[in-house]
């Protein structure tokens, strides 16, 4: 018979059962509990085979094997055959032997090959729980079959409870090795994540500090200390840091550093510029982030910046490029605005000029027009000198450089330069001594110096003084690349006041056209403009230092020129050459000037053969049976330029002379604004004396 209830059990039965329950007590483990369970109940009940199961759903099959006594025995069923046995697929009673089974029945099979003669089945319950089920194989006595029921009765809760202890001390067990590995393993992310952060820290190439509230540097990248040269033992706290980077603003650096402490989030910091440990100045982009209270409960801050200082370098100089390229478009735009207006601009005022030279000259002593016809004399050059200034600005005057010796053109300036500022005003001239040769248009240099004490005696209210002073300079290669000229040796020309001096804003706009700060009426705006396009066009350039209230010193670099040559002056003659009798052909399209000129030259004793264009000239020089000694021709005309026109009449006549007129030469003879060798030329509008002196250097 199977599946027995209990009865009462005999003295010797009962003492037996505390024995197996003194050592359940002492067993934790359920698979403990099954060795002591399966030895001793083989022992009490004299079964040949004990098996142990667990109940547990949550495993396929539906239970666990604890044990098997004798152990040689555990292979007599497989799992699936053992889960026959559990109640939940058969629930029926089973027969207390196997051959009272249908031969279909599923267990028939495995107990007929396990050769199995008798088997009884026995719930383990717990508080209402089915915990496991106790089997027992081949009993050698079945008249002993109700005193087993009895001891399995008695057994069986005590059993099932210390199973189910067990299971939740396993189950404890187990959690606190699933927790203890956690921690491990925790434990050595953690170790693993730091000693990557140190190895990070230490070798990033970018500046990482990482600091505590306390103000504490907790550590420092190699590309902190690479990058601005300070090591952990320059500045173990961030006061420290402050110091050595800020100097005098360390306090405010300090108090932006305490403040950030507070922050939840990474926050981005800007661009600070601060002393390296060499003193070089580095600009880094900061950005900090909050780490918690990582250090002993303090918080502490991650510091990561991105060195910024060669890129800000790059935009300034593109700054200055730009500033510079800017400049450039507006050189060329008044050079446009200027070469267009100079050639007809010039054409006009070479008329009125002339008319009012030629008019002046037939006056008698005395005359009443005589006033009238000099003031249009006057505005007539002021109107040309308004013009030249122009084209000095943006480099298309034509020039005619000559080695000089700077000491001596000016020295040869100083009295009409005392002159020009008047008697209320010092001039001090400090020439240097040995001073390098420079290669310039005499003229050019009066430009100089004109404007500049011009500009000089005007921001002098009262009484003052102004220095003029030369010097030997070598440039070095950054400071010429920021002005955009080739480094090497250069002749400083200074101009000195003790004037009003100009602020910072005013000396922005310093060499614009047209800008001044003097009163309507009193100046154009083109002085230092003259003098800037004056230096560019001969390879230099200009300096101004100036402060309110402590005067303005401008200084103009102008490249030293070493071939040995006689030293020229500047300026013209102050007296005409002698007129002379040769036979000049004169072209020029514009009739009125061709007129003007004309009687200019006839009243300098010179026969003139007038043309209005190259192709009536070429007529001209065909049929005249004279030697024509000059030719005097404007360089912009219809059908051909001047310089054409000159190149076929020398094909005709080798020793013909030329002289050039022209408002603007648009580079035709002058490149850059510099005259070809042995070119000859005067700018309109010009006067008698001029045009007479030209002629003449021209035949000479």
């Amino acid at each position: 018979m199977t599946d027995q209830k209990s009865g009462e059990l005999s003295p010797a039965a009962q003492l037996m059962a505390v024995e197996v329950i003194s050592e359940l007590l002492v067993s934790s483990s359920p698979h403990e509990l099954g060795a002591v369970l399966t030895e001793h109940l083989r022992e009490l009940t004299g079964a040949r085979t004990v098996i142990v199961l667990l109940h547990d759903e949550t495993r396929s099959p539906g239970h666990e094997l604890l044990n098997v006594s004798p152990q040689r025995r555990s292979a007599m069923f497989t799992p699936e055959e053992l889960e026959l046995f559990c109640y939940k697929r058969f629930p029926e009673l089973l027969p207390l032997t196997p051959d009272q089974l249908d031969e279909r029945h599923p267990l028939s099979a495995p107990l007929r090959r396990a050769g199995i003669r008798s088997m009884m089945r026995y719930r383990l319950v717990a508080a209402g729980e089915i915990i496991g089920l106790l089997l027992l194989f081949d009993l050698h006595a079945l008249h002993r079959i109700e005193e087993v029921n009895q001891i399995i009765a008695l057994l069986s809760p005590p059993i099932a409870l210390a199973l189910k202890n067990a299971i939740a001390f396993r189950v404890i067990e187990q959690q606190a090795l699933v927790l203890e590995r956690r921690v491990e393993e925790r434990t050595a992310e953690l170790t693993e994540a730091q000693a990557l952060l140190q190895v990070a820290v230490d070798s990033s190439p970018y500046p990482i500090m990482i600091c505590d509230e306390d103000g504490r540097v907790l550590q420092l990248s190699a590309g902190w200390t690479r990058l601005s040269g300070y090591t952990m033992a320059d500045i173990p706290t961030l006061k420290d840091w402050a110091t050595a980077s800020f100097g005098e603003k360390s306090p405010t650096a300090m108090e932006y550093l305490r403040g950030l402490f507070a922050i939840e989030k990474t926050a981005y910091n800007g661009e600070w510029s601060f002393n390296s440990k060499d003193g070089s100045t580095r600009t880094w982009d900061f950005q900090t982030t909050p780490l918690g209270r990582v250090s002993k409960g303090k918080r502490v801050l991650l510091v990561m910046a991105t060195d910024v200082t060669e890129r800000k370098k790059a935009e300034e100089e593109r700054n200055r490029l730009e500033a510079q390229l800017l400049q450039a478009q507006k050189l060329e735009s008044v050079g446009r605005l200027a070469g267009g207006v100079a050639h007809d601009f010039n054409n006009m005022l070479s008329v009125i000029l002339g008319h009012a030279n030629l008019a002046l000259m037939d006056l008698p002593p005395g005359d009443r027009l005589q006033a009238g016809l000099e003031e249009i004399r006057k505005a007539a050059e002021r109107s040309a000198n308004l013009t030249r200034q122009l084209l000095a600005f943006a480099r298309k005057q034509t020039i005619s450089p000559k080695l000089l010796d700077l000491n001596e053109t000016v020295g040869s300036m100083l009295s009409m330069l005392q002159r020009l500022i008047g008697e209320r005003i010092e001039l001090v001239w400090k020439p240097a001594p040995a001073l390098w040769s420079v290669l310039i248009d005499p003229s050019q240099v009066d430009q100089i110096l004109a404007n500049l004490c011009v500009n000089a005696r005007d921001s002098i209210k009262e009484i003052g003084s102004i220095v003029i002073e030369t010097a030997n300079s070598a440039v070095d290669t950054e400071r010429c690349a920021s002005e955009g000229v080739s480094p090497g040796d250069f002749v400083r020309l200074s101009i000195r006041d003790t004037g009003c001096g100009m602020a910072p804003e005013t000396l922005a706009h310093a060499f614009e056209p047209f800008f001044t700060t003097k009163e309507v009426g009193v100046g154009t705006g083109l002085g230092l403009a003259t003098v800037y396009g004056v230096a560019r066009q001969n390879g230099g350039w200009v300096d101004v230092d100036s402060e309110v209230g402590q005067g303005t010193t401008v200084s103009v670099y102008l490249p030293r020129h070493r071939n040995k040559q006689v030293h020229e002056g500047g300026g013209l003659p102050e007296q005409p050459p002698p007129s002379g009798k040769e036979t000049i052909l004169l072209v020029e399209d514009e009739s009125a000037i061709l007129n003007i000129v004309t009687m200019m030259l006839a009243k300098q004793g010179y026969q003139v053969l007038p043309a209005t264009s190259p192709k009536e000239a070429m007529e001209l020089a065909r049929n005249h049976r004279g030697k024509i000694s000059l030719l005097i021709t404007d360089v912009i005309m219809p059908e051909m330029n001047g310089q054409e026109l000159a190149g076929l009449l020398l094909a005709g006549n080798p020793e013909l002379r030329c002289l050039f007129i022209s408002g603007y030469t648009a580079d035709l003879i002058a490149h850059h604004g510099v005259l070809d060798e042995g070119v000859h030329f005067v700018q309109k509008p010009f006067s008698i004396p001029e045009l007479a002196a030209k002629v003449r250097e021209a035949l000479a």
